[in-house]
């Protein structure tokens, strides 16, 4: 597998002739303009905003990653910012959607395709478009997959089989020779979905031939689903081509794109099938071990997350090439990602998989250091923001350290348990990610509403010097004060919205990830906001270098 192309550097380095003048001994003259060298080393203070494409504007049901992934990157550069955090892209289990509980972790989501630019560039008639509807309604992912996953086939087939799109086709061809997992990704949907012996269950309930993908099976499996995989790998590629355009336009405006990926990735998926010798599985090829985190006072039963452990001595042996493989993926499609659960790398909590809380698990020790050195050696950097939240051992913040990825602090968790709280902005560390909230939060007004005690937001009043008229605004002004060298924000909170406008309710199912920011003018009805950031943003040091406010 090629690496894919080195990030730019976030930090300048901090050590070197420049300024310890190495070479030099004691006593010896210093160039000339070294008194004038007086502004320090810059700290790359940076800020952002999350926000999912699903969540877009766009009159065809959900977010897209066309021309209103545009609009929001204008947006954001007005207001200062230089990240755009996404949640992650793979195609999420279609019961409740969401994003964390991915089907592949590679593959893109095709629901986000451009429709209008399918039209464009002449893959689509315009009277095929759907009927438009209001982008202020929350996204309803099963109607829209209802109507866009047949059109994506008919796309998929004029790409394939119309002679006017060859250079479209050289470009697909070319997407599919360096990114050869899209054959197993494909045969596995066509496997799960389609064929009437092995469709809506399990892999490892599969005759055995295709379960342990016996070479002669899969051969088989390939000529009779080849239509199927040459669509599944077209509707690839064009999320591919729209979402890397989409990027490739961030970075021009000084925006870059921060992933997220799960640590986990979920049983009935190509990514364990095709291989299955480096997950903890029985010799049936079912789980035998599964993750989660033990019971705490938020869960007396603890999180069963259902997904099969890494077998990481089997990972060692081959150079962990498949965690190279799904980094290097990463790092084509964002500029760095966090990684959710990082404390699963130091030490992870080992369920039996037939049992059905979390309660009786084992901590086991994870790879460590070992892991990253191997990615380095790789992929080069690997910039990583490593989720460290939670209940935290005192070795995740070692191996943190170690490979010097940012942690995260979170100011909504800041406003109980004392002077101490982590959280507490005199608390935080510049090698560090600061979020009012993330999306697994309320919004802050929906907090400060709620579930927001009066001890706590008597201790907010004091500590930040405000009245509580304005909670929402008066946190991002706290997280891009804060010494933590980037700052996100929910766009939730840029636009001061209540619970109505939350993205997730961790522990229920029903209502999540729906959530859209309004119609295609919302941009310059929020041009005030954006003013107001790229203010913030100056006082602050975390305007791009060069710029003014």
């Amino acid at each position: 597998m090629e690496a894919p192309p080195k990030p730019p550097a976030v930090d300048l380095p901090r050590e070197g002739p420049k300024y310890e003048y190495n070479g030099l001994d004691i006593g010896q003259d210093i160039d000339v303009a070294y008194g004038s060298d007086t502004q320090g080393i810059p700290k790359n203070r940076r800020s952002g905003v999350i926000l999912h494409p699903t969540s877009l504007p766009g009159p065809y049901g959900t977010g897209e990653i066309g021309q209103e992934a545009y609009r929001f990157v204008d947006w954001l550069a007005s207001a200062g910012m230089q990240i755009w955090q996404v949640l992650p892209l793979g195609p999420p289990e279609t019961q409740f959607w969401s994003p964390y509980s991915g089907t592949d972790a590679l593959c893109g989501h095709p629901l986000m395709i451009p429709l209008e630019e399918l039209v464009s560039e002449g893959l689509m008639d315009s009277s095929e478009l759907p009927p438009k509807s209001s982008s202020a309604k929350p996204a309803d992912f099963n109607a829209v997959n209802d109507f866009r996953e047949p059109l994506l086939v008919k796309v998929a087939d004029r790409l394939l089989g119309d002679s006017k799109h060859g250079e479209l086709r050289k470009q697909m061809d070319a997407f599919r020779t360096e990114n050869a997992w899209v054959e197993d990704s494909a045969l596995f949907f066509c496997l799960a979905n389609l064929d009437e012996v092995t469709k809506d269950s399990a892999w490892w309930t599969w005759p055995e031939d295709l379960r342990f993908r016996q070479p002669q099976a899969l051969s088989d499996a390939t000529s009779k689903f080849k239509q199927d995989i040459d669509r599944f790998v077209a509707t690839q590629f064009l999320f591919d081509k729209y979402w890397k355009a989409v990027k490739a336009y961030a970075n021009s405006k000084g925006v870059r794109i921060m992933g997220d990926m799960p640590i986990y990735v979920g049983g009935q998926s190509a990514d364990v099938w095709a291989n299955q010798e480096l997950f903890e599985l029985g010799k049936d090829g079912a789980p035998l071990n599964v993750s989660g985190v033990p019971p705490d006072a938020f869960s007396e039963t603890g999180q069963l997350w259902g997904s099969p452990l890494y077998d990481w001595k089997a990972q060692q042996k081959v150079q962990y090439s498949w965690w190279v493989r799904r980094l290097g993926r990463a790092f084509q499609l964002y500029d760095e990602t966090r990684i959710d659960h990082f404390r699963g790398f130091a030490g992870y909590w080992s369920v039996d998989a037939k049992a059905d809380t979390a309660m009786n698990g084992v901590w086991k020790k994870g790879p460590g250091t070992d892991i990253f050195q191997a990615l380095e050696k790789a992929l080069g950097e690997v910039p990583i923001v490593a989720e460290d939240l939670g209940v935290i051992t005192p070795d995740v913040h070692v191996l943190r350290e170690a490979i010097g990825a940012p942690g995260m602090v979170v100011l909504q968790f800041a406003w109980g348990g004392g002077y101490a709280n982590t959280h507490l902005p005199h608390n935080h560390y510049e090698n560090s990610v600061v979020y009012p909230g993330t999306h697994d939060n309320e919004t802050v007004e929906g907090w400060w509403q709620g579930s927001a005690n009066e001890g706590e937001k008597a201790y907010f009043k004091e500590y930040l010097g405000v009245d509580g008229t304005d909670p929402a605004w008066a946190l991002l002004k706290e997280s891009l004060k804060s010494v933590s060298q980037t700052a996100i924000m929910l766009m939730q909170d840029v636009m001061r919205l209540d619970n109505s406008g939350r993205m997730n309710h961790p522990g229920t199912t029903a209502g999540n990830w729906s959530w859209r920011v309004g119609e295609s003018d919302v941009w310059s009805k929020l041009n005030k906001e954006a003013d107001g950031l790229r203010h913030l943003n100056a006082i602050f040091d975390r305007l791009p270098p060069g710029t003014k406010e």
